[in-house]
């Protein structure tokens, strides 16, 4: 029997002891032992749980325990969850994670303190919820040479701006509406601003690349307040307008990671992703596009990817992956590379058309919104300005 530890009895949380119970017959097939979660750490009491008599409120017992060999951190935050890691991982337990912002913060500190510990460190649920992909780049894909990972990884703001572009919602009432049906947080900042979105693809990019850039040095802009004729005048271009986050090398071999809304063209996959979901589109040299799809989030889909990671650890405790041994790079490491073709927006067709006219192009227009395609970076008298993504 492997006893295990659960840090935070939230959603993720009862989710994971939830997959144990309901597939223990196919956990243990598989395994060839019982997966049992002896401790559930948290603050509160669950008195009408089935698991009320594994609640905790120590997380010494789990730390002086030897039997626990896999704690499992849903708690939250960033110092604490941090703490908790770390004296885990020194105690000489494997940690799996579903915690993006420590993950993107420190992993490359606790992916060291693992080796030294001869333990491990997993956060596979860390990005794009229930979706299979961190583990597939670190070893389905191993043999190419990564050029491109860009995807749409926050499905807040991907069922806000679907609800702007198929129903003609304004982005106050999609946003009203992603709240209400428990898809956006009453402080939706992090999903809204792009932070959420920038904290995955710097995990992806260190998958990719093993450098771990901060986020400082990820070029952000969410979704805030854009306009409705924004979402139309992408249509009438032939794209959809969705937040991509995107990472690359340069030819210098630093790295380039961005989280920005972009007109994404039709031929593109990632442009019929819609509502909630996710989608990841990884680009090799030998395997060319590879699409990952699937529930960004959500109970179940998230607790099943740390239940897989817990399998993992379980199945081989002393694998080795490359892909996991990354190095933290400053900003002198980090590099913006410019798109090929932009959508330039202006405030009124005057400006537009004399701007259009000194670059020798044409202006776009629906309804008040006036725009041209340019392939520099910045126009002066553009308002807004939009990266085209294929």
């Amino acid at each position: 029997m492997i006893n295990i530890a659960l840090l935070g009895f939230g959603t993720v949380g009862s989710g994971v002891a939830e997959v144990l119970t309901d597939n223990e017959k196919i956990i243990t097939a598989k395994l060839g032992e019982q997966v049992n979660v002896k401790y559930i750490l948290d603050l509160r009491d669950f008195p009408d749980s089935p698991f009320a008599d594994k609640i905790i409120h120590d997380y010494s017992v789990i730390l002086n325990d030897p039997e626990i060999s896999i704690v499992v951190e849903m708690i939250g935050g960033i110092k604490l969850a941090a703490e908790f890691t770390e004296k885990a991982l020194r105690a000489g337990k494997s940690v799996v994670t579903s915690n993006k912002a420590v993950v993107a913060a420190y992993g490359e500190v606790f992916l060291a303190l693992a080796r030294e510990n001869g333990v491990r460190y997993l956060f596979e649920a860390s990005v794009g919820g229930g979706i299979p992909v961190l583990r597939p780049i670190a070893e389905d894909l191993s043999h190419n040479k990564i050029l491109c990972v860009s995807g749409i990884l926050n499905g807040t703001t991907n069922f806000i701006l679907n609800e702007m572009s198929a129903k003609g919602q304004t982005f106050e009432d999609a946003l009203a509406k992603a709240q209400a049906k428990g898809y956006a947080e009453a402080d939706p900042a992090d999903d809204i601003d792009g932070v959420d979105a920038a904290r995955k693809i710097i995990i992806l990019a260190a998958i990719a690349y093993g450098k771990l850039v901060s986020l400082d040095d990820v070029s952000v802009e969410g979704i805030r307040g854009l306009p409705l004729a924004d979402t139309e005048l992408a249509e009438s271009l032939g794209c959809r307008l969705k937040l991509i986050a995107s990472a690359k090398l340069d030819d210098e071999g630093k790295v380039c990671a961005s989280v920005a809304p972009r007109f994404v063209r039709s031929s593109c996959p990632l442009s019929t992703i819609n509502g909630v979901f996710n989608g990841i589109l990884v680009r090799g040299n030998a395997s060319d596009d590879v699409m990952f799809y699937g529930r960004g989030a959500g109970k179940l889909p998230t607790a099943g990817a740390v239940v897989s990671d817990i399998v993992d650890i379980i199945a081989h405790p002393n694998a080795v992956v490359a892909a996991y041994d990354w190095e933290r790079v400053g900003s002198d490491a980090t590099a913006k590379i410019a798109a090929e073709r932009y959508c330039h927006i202006f405030a009124d067709a005057e400006t537009a058309r004399a701007t259009a006219r000194s670059l020798d192009t044409a202006v776009t227009s629906v309804g008040n919104t006036y725009a041209l395609i340019s392939s520099s970076a910045t126009v002066e008298g553009a308002v807004r300005s939009y990266e085209f993504f294929e």
